[in-house]
C-alpha cells in the first residue's frame, strides 16, 4: 500500500522567499532608524494617553461648527476643482499616450509606427514627470507664487494627478479588447468614434471606479496640503493642533471620516448603475 505524501511541494520555495523578504526588510528597519519602544516608555504612553483623552468630548459649539463646514465644502472644493483641470489634461493625455488609438496604434507589416512611438514617449515622459514630484512639493511652490490659500491646492492636485489619471487611463484603453475598435477604424471610422464605440462602453465602469477613488485621494490630499497654508480641513486642523484643542481635532477627524464613506458609497453607487 502506497503512503501519500502529504509535505506541500512548495513550502520550500515559500520558506526561502520568506528568509529573502527578512534579509531585504533588515537593512529598510535600520535604515529608517524604526524604535517601536518608544511606544512602551512611560512617559510617552502618559503623553498620549492626556492627548487622547483631550479629543473626548468632541467640539460642537456653534461657532464651531459653522466654520467645520466652511472648511469642509472648501476641500471638497479643492478635490473637485483640481480633480477637473487634472481631467482636461489626462483624458487627451492618456489617448495619445496609449497604444489602443494614438498613431503608435498604425501598423505597418507588423510593426510598430515609428512616428507613433515618437508621439507616444514624450507623453509618456510628461506624465511620468507630472505624478513623480508629490503633490505637497507642488503645494509648497504654489503658496510661494501664488500665496497663500485654497489656489495653491487646487493647481498642485490638478498637476500631480493629471499625471496619475493618464497613465492609468492609458493602461486602462490597453487592457481591454481592441479588436472592435481597430475594426471600426479599418471601416474608416475616425479614431474618436472608433473609442467612443469600440473601447468606451468596456471600460466606462473602470474609469468611473478610479476616477472616484482618485478624488478621494484628493480630498485626503487637500487636507494634507492645508498644513502647508492651502486652506480647507488641513489648516484648520494645524491651528488646532498647535493650540493643543483636542476636542476640535477629534470633529475633524470625524468629518474626515465622512468625507471618506461619502466618497466610498459614491463609487459603489456609480459601479451598481453601470454593472
Amino acid at each position: 500500500m502506497l503512503k501519500r505524501d502529504s509535505r506541500d511541494p512548495a513550502a520550500r520555495p515559500r520558506l526561502l522567499m520568506a528568509l529573502l523578504a527578512l534579509i531585504l526588510l533588515w537593512p529598510g528597519l535600520r535604515f529608517s532608524e524604526l524604535n517601536l519602544g518608544v511606544l512602551l516608555a512611560s512617559d510617552s504612553q502618559s503623553e498620549m494617553g492626556r492627548f487622547v483623552a483631550a479629543f473626548w468630548p468632541p467640539a460642537h459649539d456653534e461657532a464651531f461648527v459653522e466654520m467645520l463646514l466652511q472648511a469642509t465644502l472648501q476641500t471638497l472644493a479643492i478635490a473637485t476643482a483640481g480633480m477637473a483641470l487634472a481631467l482636461l489634461f489626462a483624458v487627451p493625455a492618456s489617448l495619445l499616450a496609449s497604444r489602443a488609438l494614438s498613431l503608435s496604434a498604425a501598423y505597418r507589416a507588423g510593426r510598430p509606427s515609428q512616428w507613433g512611438q515618437w508621439l507616444r514617449w514624450p507623453i509618456r515622459g510628461l506624465l511620468i514627470f507630472l505624478r513623480s514630484v508629490p503633490e505637497i512639493v507642488w503645494a509648497l511652490l504654489f503658496v510661494r507664487a501664488v500665496g497663500l490659500g485654497p489656489t495653491a491646492g487646487v493647481l498642485a492636485i490638478a498637476i500631480t494627478y493629471s499625471g496619475m489619471l493618464g497613465k492609468v487611463y492609458a493602461e486602462i484603453y490597453e487592457s481591454v479588447d481592441q479588436r472592435p475598435a481597430h475594426a471600426l477604424m479599418q471601416a474608416g471610422s475616425g479614431r474618436l468614434a472608433a473609442f467612443c464605440y469600440g473601447i468606451l462602453p468596456n471600460v466606462v465602469a473602470e474609469l468611473l471606479s478610479y476616477t472616484v477613488y482618485r478624488w478621494e485621494c484628493a480630498v485626503r490630499a487637500s487636507v494634507v496640503m492645508g498644513f502647508v497654508g492651502a486652506g480647507g480641513l488641513g489648516q484648520q486642523m494645524d491651528l488646532s493642533l498647535r493650540m493643543f484643542a483636542g476636542g476640535e481635532v477629534a470633529s475633524l477627524l470625524l468629518m474626515f471620516l465622512a468625507l471618506v464613506l461619502l466618497a466610498d458609497q459614491l463609487s459603489r453607487l456609480l459601479r451598481w448603475r453601470l454593472a
